[in-house]
């Protein structure tokens, strides 16, 4: 492949006191003709798709010189713990020579201008601003030392910029001096690969010290000036609505409370206290309408989507697997509650919340304040956590709505009853597969998955297209345009389709990392073992013999090498092994699972033990890995959401709610299923340009699980996650919706 470094790119320096860089779209015209080698893969994914869009205005980000000798950059994306804001400081200093420390990562306003350029999502942060943030940082650097060759009446090629200092002058002593009067288009050359000291090295995360000490600001930290606590009493049913309230004025009344509203999904809240609030919310005595999911449970929905699912068409003559799955109810819950301030004032608002569609938000918020776009200011805050449920900006839309009511500012907070019950949910999804084969060859694959609907009205991260989503015939292009790009079929099997089918809007579903591949590639990965035991081949050498590239193979390979595929093992403890590509990336794993009834029925405190996975090694190809050990966390991550969704990870749909009310019996992985053996093999760099990595751990996670899960039991699993049938825990009431909280930390009675 051709070195990216060694071809010019067009950038800007921007009229400013100080010196502003910018980047261009396009490679500047003497060097349009030497184009990378493609690479094997997909011709257009998710990642291509919203890069596209996102490149005409990759010139509005802009990379500052500060006098102080620090650089400062906006970053048009959502920290949520994913790490960005590092490999961002990264790309930086590797242009400018500078050492991370002098480079402060801050996250912009919503920007309307940036059109498609401010959607968090698809793990395509990294993807798609390499090039443009490299580009900006170039051009100041090419400033930088043609200023300091003016300064020393030098040439400047014969200059070097190294630990932010050139010759000794200092970058902020030349931040003015480098600045122009007026816009001005140059061409730079990147820093070639060979030649790099930052980027694929791997590096501590610039927040890690923040993050630890408690100095790092997340929303409910922020200091805004008499934004009380605020919540919202919510329905007993998802999207119910009220009806009366019949103690407005004795809820009033309750100490600290400030103000008692009806608002268009509860009635809020506002006190000096949350403690208040809870209290507040308990007390109110609310006759409710009914939701869109009245009297609905995980067995009406499970009909309805069979009675959905697309034909497979007629059965061929040749031997087949064929099987049907079912995925249940998950919950798209961050681990920082869902919260926003805002402070909506006679014709302006702003508003401060993590938000992954910020110019969405503003936009929505906008319209239902009645306001014009420009008078909402929306600041976008660091997230503890995401998974996509930061996609939607429901607690900032309704902090908005509170504020104006009361003319106050809010610092709005849902409950974790709340978002367990009213939040966003993976969808309840059936993936029916049929595998058609001859001796050692597969001849066909078909799946249909059948789901209820992706809430996917956030669209690129701008008005239009979100409207366009939510459009009776718009929703279903875009979910279909989704789907298609995001999955792919890695295997020589024949002709083969994938399709997808959605029904049903009653809930509110979400993004949930990853989407719609943990499902599909787990759904496909069980047939392929079926594939493989029936022609009498090995799990691994059969997937190795029929994946359709090297790079994949190669991931494959190490982790039967490093994992030691094919150990013997005792009785109810087995191996499983598992592929998965996307986002220009490639993945495998291979776990080891424990289902030996010592294991199984080990006690747990109000939960379900279980299988337990021991062992999980973990190889991913990104391409170039900006930031090796930034990778290697966001693998674990992946790992954990992969094992929870196979094993125990699920919300229980019943009488048009939801169970769970909070973190306690919603059961992510815990550390009584965590592996004991964990590690990620970050393989060597294959391209010059990085791939997603953001959700790429989950899906071959959950599929490896479930493959050992059936080799160690002798049947396939059908059912996700394998633990769903047992209800380990006795579901907090609807009414109040927020339980009453624990008196002595450990006892949930009072």
């Amino acid at each position: 492949m051709a070195d990216i470094g060694r071809r010019r790119f067009l950038g800007y320096v921007v009229a400013a006191p100080t010196l502003v860089a910018a980047a261009e779209l396009g490679l500047a015209p003497v060097a349009v003709a030497e184009q990378p080698v493609a690479e094997a893969g997909p011709l257009l994914d998710l990642n291509d798709l919203m890069t596209a869009a996102a490149l005409p205005t990759s010139g509005l980000i802009r990379v500052e010189i500060n006098p102080d000798g620090t650089v400062s950059f906006a970053l048009p994306r959502a920290e949520v713990g994913q790490g960005i804001t590092t490999s961002t400081a990264m790309l930086i200093a590797e242009e400018l020579s500078l050492p991370l420390d002098r480079i402060r990562v801050t996250l912009a306003d919503a920007r309307p201008e940036l059109v498609f350029n401010q959607l968090t999502g698809g793990s395509n942060t990294t993807f798609a601003t390499y090039t443009p943030i490299r580009v900006a940082a170039a051009v100041a650097r090419l400033r930088l030392l043609a200023a300091a060759a003016d300064e020393l009446g030098v040439p400047a090629g014969g200059l070097a910029l190294k630990d932010g200092r050139i010759s000794g002058i200092d970058i902020g002593d030349l931040a003015v001096k480098a600045a122009s009067a007026r816009t001005r288009q140059v061409s730079v050359e990147l820093a070639p690969r060979r030649d790099f000291t930052v980027i694929g090295r791997p590096h501590n995360r610039i927040d890690a010290l923040d993050a630890v000490t408690g100095r790092k600001k997340f929303t409910m930290d922020l200091d805004v000036p008499d934004a009380k606590p605020t919540m919202v009493c919510r329905p007993p049913t998802i999207n119910g609505k009220v009806g009366s309230v019949a103690n407005l004025a004795e809820v009033r009344a309750m100490p600290g409370v400030t103000d008692v509203v009806v608002i268009s999904t509860g009635v809020a809240v506002r006190a000096a206290t949350f403690g208040q609030c809870v209290d507040a919310v308990r007390a109110l005595r609310v006759s409710w309408r009914p939701g869109t999911a009245e009297g609905r449970s995980d067995e009406s929905v499970l009909r309805a989507l069979r009675a959905a699912e697309l034909p497979l068409g007629l059965r061929p003559p040749t031997p087949v697997v064929e099987a049907a799955f079912t995925f249940h109810f998950r919950g798209n819950s961050a681990l920082e509650p869902n919260c926003a301030i805002a402070d909506v004032r006679p014709g302006r608002a702003e508003i401060w919340a993590s938000l992954k569609s910020p110019i969405v938000a503003q936009q929505s918020i906008a319209a239902r304040l009645g306001l014009p776009p420009g008078k909402v200011t929306v600041h976008v805050t660091e997230g503890g956590g995401s998974f996509g449920r930061k996609l939607f900006f429901d607690a900032a839309l309704e902090a908005a709505e509170v504020s104006q009511k009361v003319g106050k500012p809010v610092r709005l907070m849902w409950h974790r009853a709340d978002d367990s019950r009213q939040g966003r949910t993976h969808p309840m999804a059936t993936s029916r597969v049929r595998a058609s084969y001859l001796g050692n060859t597969v001849l066909g694959y078909q799946q249909r998955h059948t789901s209820v609907a992706t809430d996917l009205s956030h669209g690129l991260g701008e008005i239009i297209t979100a409207l366009a989503a939510r459009l009776p015939v718009g929703d279903i292009g875009f979910s279909q345009t989704f789907f298609h790009l995001s999955t792919s079929m890695p295997y020589e099997f024949g002709l083969h389709s994938q399709l997808l089918n959605e029904t049903d809007k009653s809930f509110n579903t979400g993004s949930m990392r990853n989407v719609y591949s943990p499902d599909v590639t787990c759904a496909r990965e069980l047939i392929t073992d079926q594939l493989a035991s029936r022609m009498g081949q090995d799990p691994y050498r059969f997937r190795h013999r029929v994946l359709r590239d090297e790079r994949s193979r190669a991931v494959l390979a190490k982790v039967a090498e490093v994992g030691a595929w094919g150990r013997s093992m005792p009785a109810g403890r087995a191996q499983g092994i598992a592929f998965h590509g996307e986002y220009k990336s490639v993945s495998a794993a291979l776990v080891e699972i424990d289902c030996r009834p010592e294991t199984v029925n080990r006690p747990v405190r109000d939960g379900v033990a279980g299988p337990r996975v021991t062992k999980v090694v973990f190889a991913v190809d990104v391409g170039l890995a900006v930031n090796p050990r930034g990778l290697e966390a966001q693998m674990m991550g992946g790992i954990m959401d992969g094992i929870a969704l196979a094993l125990t990870s699920s919300l229980h749909l019943r009488d048009g709610h939801f169970l769970e009310a909070s973190w306690d019996n919603y059961f992510y992985t815990r550390q009584w299923n965590t592996p004991p053996e964990l590690e990620i093999v970050v393989m060597p760099g294959t391209s010059d340009q990085p791939g997603g990595a953001g959700e790429l751990g989950v899906a071959a996670s959950m599929a490896a699980v479930a493959c050992a899960y059936g080799r160690a039991t002798g049947t396939m699993p059908t059912t996700f996650p394998i633990n769903h049938g047992t209800l380990s825990f006795t579901p907090k009431p609807t009414v109040p919706p927020v339980p009453q909280s624990p008196t002595n930390g450990l006892s949930e009675e009072s």
